[in-house]
């Protein structure tokens, strides 16, 4: 089935009991949460960081960035895909679960609640589904 323009590929993942989603383009891959050394005086979103394939890979605490209660931390990490082609390092986040890749249409986004992190709101079926901007979260 070909892809009309407005639609676009997203990982929906969970964190807490919420969902939240990001376009697929920005994802390398999605690993098992490993050792995490964790980095003295670094930003409280940071959780540490992982060795991935000898990369040193920083893992970021997204709950820290949306405000969300932390009840757990997560056993999955999403690796994203390096913006500037760095081979030294790259960012990953550490998420509660991987539900599933969708195709959404761009049109069904409601843009109206945008902020910070917040790239848009996808109803889905009678719950809602957070997208987010990986650029926000990391910096």
């Amino acid at each position: 089935m070909p892809e009309t323009v407005g639609d676009v590929q997203v990982l929906e993942f969970r964190l807490e009991d919420r969902k939240y989603c990001i376009d697929i383009a920005h994802v390398d891959e999605i690993v098992d949460k490993d050792e995490l050394t964790p980095l003295p005086n670094s930003d409280p979103r940071v959780e540490g960081v992982m060795d991935l394939r000898g990369i040193t890979t920083t893992i970021i605490n997204p709950k820290r960035v949306l405000d969300l209660e932390e009840t757990e931390t997560g056993e999955r990490v999403v690796v994203l895909e390096s913006d500037d082609g760095d081979e030294d390092g790259s960012v990953g986040w550490l998420i509660d679960a991987v539900n599933q890749v969708v195709s959404i249409d761009t049109d069904d986004v409601d843009e109206s609640v945008e902020s910070g992190s917040v790239r848009g709101i996808i109803r889905q079926d009678d719950d809602f589904v957070v997208w987010v901007k990986p650029e926000e979260i990391n910096n």
